[in-house]
């Protein structure tokens, strides 16, 4: 695997490739690479001939009380683990190569709407930085099908908007997620969970499974679901930013007749605020 840290470098790996006709594939990490990272880099080489990876984390899409610098990185561990999961090429930038002058003047991709939404509510800016950097990545790595995880699931749906309306040449494919067997989803994030705390992080699964199963047997009094659920996670010591019951792919409030819905969550619990969802179709 070859590891490199600018663009141009970037490119000129990337230029023999496309000579030789071979196609390329992108997984855009923050790098303290887990599992579900892993698996991500396995579906890639599935679905092209050689596969990049970048790992960047990204500053513009943390907000003022959201702490950049203790964001977790471990370069040489995942450097080891992209090795030994066969990624071709890591992309492993400094923040001043990607954002050669401050980001707020930078020009900048946004997505009305989709973004002012859920997590966008509580994070303010957060979907702006993300969609940005996607495009940055595309741009530069111009792949042919980039894959992204489905516990982010309103990040998937943004770029999946971004690339549509932008005209963007490259297929979005989603993994589903890699859940520890009391059902969390696995997250770079979960390392600023104690052990008990992680045993109860199995909640939020084991509450959107109920949830799913009530919609399966025909409820559909949305509030009333998402308030009983948020009220259940409170009672565990869960800070619930939202719990919300959406239409698939807009993630519009949904209603009766709808069958393809996504039930999303996001919480904190100690220093970790944590997301998850489950797709369901009835």
């Amino acid at each position: 695997m070859n590891t490199v840290e600018t663009i141009a470098a970037l490119r000129q790996g990337l230029r023999g490739w496309r000579a030789e006709g071979l196609s390329v594939a992108l997984v855009a990490t923050m790098g303290n690479l887990h599992a579900g990272h892993i698996r991500l880099v396995e579906e890639a080489r599935k679905q092209a001939n050689r596969v990049v990876v970048s790992i960047f984390v990204n500053p513009t899409q943390f907000g003022p009380a959201e702490d950049f610098a203790a964001y977790p990185r471990t370069p040489e561990a995942d450097a080891e683990k992209l090795r030994a999961a066969q990624a071709d090429l890591l992309f492993m930038p400094k923040v001043s190569e990607i954002f050669p002058r401050d980001g707020d003047s930078m020009a900048f991709v946004e997505l009305p709407g989709l973004s002012d939404i859920l997590c966008g509510q509580f994070r303010p800016g957060h979907f702006r930085g993300v969609a940005t950097v996607v495009a940055k990545l595309f741009n530069l790595v111009q792949p042919d099908v980039a894959l992204f995880g489905e516990k982010d699931y309103q990040q998937l749906t943004i770029i999946r908007q971004m690339v549509a309306d932008l005209d963007i040449p490259v297929r979005i494919q989603a993994v589903p997620t890699v859940r520890e067997e009391n059902g969390l989803a696995m997250s770079s994030r979960n390392t600023h969970l104690s052990d008990d705390e992680k045993v109860h992080a199995g909640l939020l699964f084991a509450s959107l499974s109920v949830v799913a199963e009530a919609l399966h047997q025909g409820r559909r009094d949305f509030a009333r679901m998402e308030h009983d659920r948020t009220v259940s996670l409170a009672s565990f010591g869960f800070k619930v930013d939202y719990f919300a019951i959406r239409r698939q792919g807009d993630l519009a409030m949904p209603k009766p007749l709808d069958r393809r819905f996504v039930i999303l969550v996001a919480a904190r619990l100690g220093k970790a605020r944590l997301i998850d969802c489950l797709a369901v179709v009835v």
